[in-house]
């Protein structure tokens, strides 16, 4: 078998072969009168189509191409009767990859297939490189995340999933618009990061001498958009997070945010529940779809479990009989489904609430399949969430479905005295050593202190969303080009 730089000395040859008939191989004016899904509905029709040459087939006197372009195939027939000897040369001299323009009648062969037979035809761009399956293929699935453009080439499926998620964030967009939400845009560049429990990118901006963070969230930009006087507002946007990459967690991701003013979490739930059940409806027809050969239903109502209902439900431990936080480690501690390796963070942990969350995340949310809502987690982790009735706990939910949160949600913290103690008590965590503490934002204090009415803030994690809707088991499947690590 060739090796790839035989393969492309060959090309080269070829390359340097158009040049001397006096064939320009990159020209800038195409012919292209009809897509190729237009062309094959005009039998016995004078067609122009253009596209990549995905098959080659014949020698001597006559040639077959197969021709795709975005919309589909179709077969060129290149006879040396039925062209110029100059378009007959160009055909000797074409691989596969290469992109050309044909011109002809559109016909069957004797095999019945739909075809243009040539009367002309242009060479639009000589490839250097074969595409991989004629030499070694893609060679792992790291691979082809690194040459995405050739996986997408190659893989239909791929293709396919990038379209669903360009339905998927139409449909968002759809559902919002229609329902009088105005779309904004807000930093990507933040002098304080938040909205979130996470680590962010730190950069510098050289021109003010200052230290800036690539946006965790925009959850705080859109609520000084509430205090603006702006009732209902969203973004869809690229969100980043100085994390671990895995099959559910790629450090730069697209969220979804809103906020609602004069609304409650109840609310939130009920629309969380709508958005995602037209979704599914405006991107597969239906509410009910295959993962990973589980079958899957977005149909409103779903389950709704407090997060001390969860945590009884899938363990039988009750974390409200917790008096201390040392009772809740030593319970935890027992726990045959709570991993070894996991059980140093609980050293961190000062606060039963915690303790509760820390079970709830490393034992239930795993068997949460079907779509569920969780609500009602503890204030220790809920900084910007505003008090149930029961002070231990925050008007907060998340949605989960296959083990994963699709999204964070809440009743938003409109009390600036309170507030400004949970950035008190969020700084002695991080001085405990939780390094995804919430930062203290001075500036939106102010802000609430102008007055801030009672809002809701919902989320939707896309990329996941998009994992669930197109049976993607890893984040990097639905994102066109996921974070890897550089190549040595």
């Amino acid at each position: 078998m060739a090796t790839i730089d035989e393969l492309i000395k060959v090309r080269l040859e070829k390359l340097e072969a158009l040049k001397k008939l006096g064939v320009d191989p990159y020209p800038s004016i195409v012919r292209r009168d009809q897509t190729i899904a237009q062309a094959l509905k005009l039998d016995g029709k004078n067609v122009a189509v253009s596209g990549r040459i995905m098959g080659v087939r014949g020698h001597g006197k006559i040639f077959f191409f197969d021709i795709h372009d975005e919309t589909g195939k179709i077969q060129g027939v290149v006879k040396a009767d039925a062209c110029s000897p100059e378009a007959f040369r160009i055909a000797e001299l074409l691989d596969i990859a290469d992109f050309v323009a044909l011109q002809g009648l559109v016909g069957k062969t004797q095999a019945g297939e739909a075809s243009v037979f040539v009367s002309n035809l242009q060479i639009l761009t000589k490839t250097l490189r074969p595409l991989p399956d004629q030499w070694h293929g893609l060679k792992d699935v790291e691979e082809r995340y690194r040459k995405r453009y050739l996986d997408i080439l190659l893989n239909s499926e791929v293709k396919k999933r990038l379209e669903v998620r360009s339905r998927v964030v139409d449909a968002i967009r759809d559902f919002l618009t229609d329902r009088g939400f105005l779309e904004v845009e807000t930093p990507t560049l933040q002098p304080v990061y938040g909205g979130g429990l996470a680590r962010p990118f730190v950069t510098r901006h050289n021109a003010l001498d200052a230290d800036f963070y690539l946006r965790i969230s925009d959850e705080m930009y859109l609520k000084r958009l509430i205090v603006s006087g702006i009732e209902k507002v969203f973004e869809i946007t690229k969100v980043f997070r100085n994390e671990g990459v895995d099959s559910d967690h790629n450090p730069e991701f697209t969220m979804f945010e809103a906020q609602i003013a004069y609304q409650d979490y109840s609310y939130g739930m009920d629309i969380i529940e709508e958005i995602i059940e037209y979704v599914a409806l405006q991107t597969l027809g239906t509410t009910k779809f295959m993962f990973q050969g589980v079958e899957m239903d977005v149909k409103r109502p779903w389950p709704r479990y407090r997060v001390v209902e969860a945590i009884r439900q899938f363990t039988r431990i009750d974390p409200l009989e917790w008096k201390s936080v040392s009772a809740a480690k030593g319970a935890i501690q027992e726990m045959e489904d709570v991993a070894e390796r996991k059980l140093a963070e609980l050293k961190k942990m000062q606060s039963i609430g915690e303790c509760i969350a820390f079970v709830f995340e490393e034992v239930v949310e795993a068997k949460l399949i079907q779509p569920t809502i969780i609500y009602d987690y503890p204030i220790e982790i809920s900084p910007l969430a505003k008090k149930c009735d029961d002070p231990r706990f925050t008007q907060r939910f998340e949605m989960f479905a296959f083990g994963s949160e699709l999204g964070n949600n809440y009743t938003e913290l409109n009390d600036p005295i309170d507030l400004k103690k949970r950035f008190i008590e969020e700084k002695k965590r991080e001085q405990a050593g939780f390094k995804e503490a919430h930062q203290t934002d001075s500036d939106y204090l102010e802000a609430i202190e102008h007055g801030f009415p009672p809002t809701c803030g919902i989320a939707i994690g896309v990329d996941r969303l998009i994992m669930l809707l197109t049976n993607a088991k890893s984040i990097k499947e639905v994102i066109p080009f996921p974070t890897l690590r550089p190549e040595k």
